[in-house]
């Protein structure tokens, strides 16, 4: 259930955060980079979730200027997810992995921040300027931070499960 105050965005949010970071902080370097069948490795997952709260405050910050908002970024529709997240992967190939783990600390850190900074009636009180929908930008951040964590966190046990079972690297 999404949350509907600045408190509980908060709460998730540290609370998903928490068990991600617990996750990947016990992973070495190496089956971090192991790809998939779909061509990700758990370091893609965690940098595109680091580049995703990006994305989202960028959103909020052209909307709230009165700018143009791309969703999901410009020259993309939300139909074609599938290749800008291959291109965002080509993007951040050079990413090692503790670079993406810093990466992701740093924008848990700007998305805890941006919570921080706004009322419940900025977070929940309509809708995110420029967004074209009826989501407020607590949901917004919700879905960019802690449901990303969650999402990332079941990814990557069942990615560790599938290398400890032997499955091939490629």
């Amino acid at each position: 259930m999404p949350a509907k105050t600045k408190d509980q965005l908060l709460d998730v949010a540290e609370k998903e955060f928490s068990r991600l970071e617990g996750l990947i902080g016990g992973i070495p370097e190496k089956p971090a980079l192991v790809k998939d069948e779909e061509d990700a490795s758990i370091k893609d997952v965690i940098a595109h979730r680091a580049h995703w709260i990006g994305l989202f405050l960028s959103w909020y910050a052209d909307g709230r200027a009165g700018k143009r908002v791309h969703f999901p970024a410009e020259g993309y529709k939300w139909n074609e997810l599938k290749r800008y997240n291959a291109d965002l992967r080509a993007r951040q190939a050079g990413i090692g992995w503790e670079e993406a783990r810093k990466l992701l600390a740093d924008r848990h850190l700007a998305l805890i921040t941006f919570i921080q900074e706004h009322s419940d009636t900025d977070l929940y009180g309509a809708p995110m300027q420029g967004a074209n929908n009826d989501w407020a930008p607590g949901r917004w951040a919700e879905a960019a931070g802690p449901s990303h964590y969650r999402s990332a966190t079941k990814y990557i046990r069942s990615r560790l499960k599938a290398l400890s079972d032997g499955q091939p690297a490629e």
